[in-house]
């Protein structure tokens, strides 16, 4: 029986992270009726470590309803400093306080946990919003005009659903990715970037005792550790309760097969190796870190996709766009995609198979540009900020030097420039969407 009501769109969110709950709740948001999201684990008993919440999510956040949950548990970035590893001699000093008046919002940080548990609360508070959980999604039969897949429940018989758009946000293992490019003749396997990292959380009990140690979680600073072909990055969060550590380094174990979570048991004296040549103050934090708790992230990108949109199905966040985390931009293009397609679906003239995937392609029109070019800005600054000794070092050096001493000129750290942020946190991509949809809609 077709669909009357655009509104009445049956709307299958395959995957409960970042990018589907916002999906999820941005679509809702707009007024659509019957949503279903589908998400493997048996719920969301959310774990992980610190993450920045730039300007350009909080907006977006904010008009999801969830941003001031999340933004009381948030640190309110002042500053960043960017420092030698191996001496903690200070290469530049960035002022963020500007930010916060430029683009209506603070650059703030904080455990990933508390954005999607907000994010996760705001779904919860929509009835449309049905969450199918201990449940996968497999063997797509249709990816349009009526897209079908097999719901697969970790306990129980494998079952057919059939919808009117299906949406993929399950991650860079994206089994509908992986099956959508299969039925086009693509393949664009999983890159192992030959990086790994470490993720930290170091508690003030933990601190305490170093004075040194307690000024870093007390204070409103950013600060990055750099030296040869590794980096750290830390941050004070959850009320500067918790000091977060996430490092990039050589995958000493890059030969090693992935596993299901790309997560490794990890090892302290390894660790401690690989940063031995560190100042004494981040080895002293490293050490902080009990025996038996060191984990290991494998670093995970794909080449950039020919398209998003196959039929009335689409990809969403890292299905279709994973990212290094060097410009801490990957949860944060995620929400843009779900703020995106929320517009995009709420526009369609009706609720006809050719709308939908017209709307589908707008959502991919406005996004795959930004988020490529964010892609590779993310691996370009890890290049940048993990120079061995050599000319580019001793240039990329000065640079910093010169932006300290006159605070005028481009960051060597992509991160820190307001060039680069502005191009990041000025762009409204759900504005966009909602001024370009007509004109390409029609032109598609």
């Amino acid at each position: 029986m077709a669909v009357k009501d655009v509104l009445d769109l049956h709307i299958c969110v395959i995957g409960a992270g970042m990018g589907g709950l916002a999906t999820a709740l941005a679509l809702a948001k707009q007024g659509f009726r019957h949503i279903e999201v589908y998400e493997y684990a048996s719920n969301l008993g959310f774990v992980g470590a610190g993450i920045q919440l730039a300007p350009n999510m909080a907006r977006i956040l904010d008009r999801l309803g969830v941003w001031k949950e999340i933004e009381r548990e948030a640190v309110d970035l002042k500053d960043t400093s960017i420092r030698q590893g191996s001496t903690d001699e200070e290469l530049s000093h960035v002022d963020l306080v500007y930010i916060r008046e430029k683009y209506h919002y603070p650059h703030m940080v904080g455990h990933r946990h508390s954005l999607a548990n907000g994010l996760y609360n705001g779904c919860k508070r929509e009835k449309a919003i049905k969450f199918i959980f201990s449940t996968g999604a497999s063997d797509v039969k249709s990816y349009g005009p009526r897209p079908s897949f097999t719901a697969v429940p970790r306990d129980g018989q494998p079952y057919p659903v059939e919808c009117d758009i299906l949406l993929a946000a399950d991650g860079i293992k994206s089994t509908i990715r992986d099956q959508m490019l299969q039925a086009n003749n693509i393949d664009a396997k999983i890159v192992n970037t030959g990086t790994a990292a470490y993720r930290i959380m170091l508690t003030r009990d933990q601190m305490k005792h170093d004075p040194e140690l307690l000024e870093l979680i007390d204070g409103e600073c950013v600060t990055r550790w750099i030296g040869p072909k590794r980096h750290i990055i830390a941050y004070p969060v959850s009320n500067n309760t918790i000091y977060n550590l996430s490092t990039a380094q050589p995958d000493v174990n890059f030969a090693d097969a992935p596993s299901a979570t790309y997560t490794t048991k990890g090892s302290k004296p390894e660790m401690m190796k690989v940063y031995e040549d560190f100042c004494p103050k981040v080895k002293r934090m490293l050490d902080l870190v009990p025996d038996g708790e060191v984990c290991e992230w494998k670093l995970r990108v794909h080449e950039p996709l020919q398209f998003w949109v196959h039929e009335q199905t689409a990809l969403v966040g890292d299905a279709c766009h994973p990212t290094l985390p060097h410009m801490a931009q990957g949860a944060a293009q995620a929400i843009e995609d779900g703020g995106v397609l929320g517009v995009v679906l709420s526009r369609l003239p009706d609720a006809s198979p050719g709308s939908i995937n017209k709307a589908l392609r707008v959502y991919q029109e406005v996004r795959m540009d930004r988020a490529y070019q964010l892609v590779e800005l993310a691996a370009e600054n890890g290049r940048q900020m993990h120079l061995g000794e050599g000319e580019a070092k001793k240039a990329r050096d000065k640079e910093f030097a010169e932006f300290r001493r006159t605070g005028k000129g481009a960051v060597p750290d992509k991160w820190a420039d307001a060039d680069i942020q502005r191009q990041i946190y000025g762009q409204d991509v759900m504005k966009i969407a909602e001024e370009e949809f007509e004109r390409l809609f029609t032109s598609l």
